[in-house]
């Protein structure tokens, strides 16, 4: 789900994006690092994600979704000429 947030190292600074822990369950290969992990010393070591690999999947959608109103479109149509 797109979101707003701050990153706690710019707190701010508010982004639209997506949070990696949320995108993983979905596109696991967008997604870099481990939830909650630290580093040897103990500071946290962030999860990321690589919004390129997102990108083939959002257009596939858009796609669909395009079809589908064009689809409704010429339906209400005929159905407005009936």
């Amino acid at each position: 789900v797109p979101c707003k947030f701050n990153f706690i190292t710019q707190p701010d600074k508010t982004v639209d994006g997506f949070i990696a822990h949320e995108v993983e369950s979905a596109v696991p290969e967008a997604v870099f690092g481990v939830r909650d992990a630290v580093d040897s010393d103990g500071n946290p070591d962030y999860q990321g994600l690589d919004t390129t690999k997102l990108i083939p999947l959002l257009t596939s959608a858009l796609q669909e979704a395009f079809a589908e109103i064009a689809a409704l479109r010429t339906r209400v149509e005929t159905l407005e000429a009936g």
